[in-house]
């Protein structure tokens, strides 16, 4: 399976728990940070615009 990304490259500044908080749940489920993220950004809720 071949996917094509349009990548955009993002920087975030986390406080220090909460850079531990997800440095320890990537170390729990074995997922990396960028996968979590990702499916956090996808479960946000929408609305259509007008």
């Amino acid at each position: 399976m071949n996917k094509k990304w349009a990548v955009k490259r993002i920087t975030i500044n986390l406080a220090l728990n909460e850079a531990k908080n997800l440095e320890k749940y990537c170390q729990q489920t074995g997922r990396p940070a960028t996968d979590v993220i990702r499916e956090l950004i996808r479960a946000l809720p929408l609305t259509k615009s007008k």
